[in-house]
């Protein structure tokens, strides 16, 4: 009996480490349907044939409306449909109101390039409990480099939102998609 408790034990010890989970425990659960949206921008990131182009993720309050803007320039605007609407899409684009979505280019494991869809604020500097809420939107380059204007941290989008000059690690929702005219899923 107590050998099989010291066992258990052992066993239990050895399976806690260090490693932290790879993906937020905020859940988004956004749901963007592309068959209906038709945006360009969102299917140029939505395509696994273009690694290395991201999108940022908005939404218009005033509008009703996403906004999409793409790391190689293009921006557009889509209207909400009534399924947007009904699932209140509004208040599911990250933990303030931005998203940033598309494939690494490179994160080739021999199956296909990876999916990522990272928050668009700083995981350094922005707080979701404090009152008031401050925004540190991460700016996006044509590179895949993230930056922090408040703490100058980059990170790359390419290998995972990994910080490529100090420490830190973006944060990482799960996601999937369809393909550029297919539905675009983070939860």
């Amino acid at each position: 009996m107590t050998s099989a408790f010291i066992a258990a034990a052992c066993v239990l010890l050895a399976s806690c480490t260090s490693d932290h989970y790879t993906y937020s425990s905020f859940h988004c659960n956004l749901y963007i349907d592309n068959r209906t949206h038709q945006d360009p921008t969102l299917a140029s990131v939505m395509n696994p044939m273009s690694p290395g182009v991201f999108c940022i993720i908005r939404y218009l309050p005033n509008r009703n409306a996403y906004s999409f803007t793409s790391n190689q320039g293009q921006n557009s605007i889509s209207n909400f449909d009534a399924k947007d609407t009904e699932r209140k899409n509004g208040t599911r684009i990250g933990m303030n109101n931005g998203l940033i979505v598309g494939y690494a280019n490179l994160s080739d494991d021999g199956s296909g390039y990876h999916f990522y869809a990272f928050d668009v604020q700083c995981p350094i500097c922005f707080n979701y409990n404090a009152i008031p809420m401050r925004s540190f939107p991460l700016i996006l380059n044509s590179n895949g480099i993230a930056t922090c204007n408040n703490c100058r941290r980059q990170f790359n989008l390419n290998t995972g939102g990994n910080c490529i000059n100090n420490t830190g690690q973006m944060t990482t929702y799960r996601a999937t998609t369809g393909g550029p005219l297919g539905v675009l899923f983070i939860n």
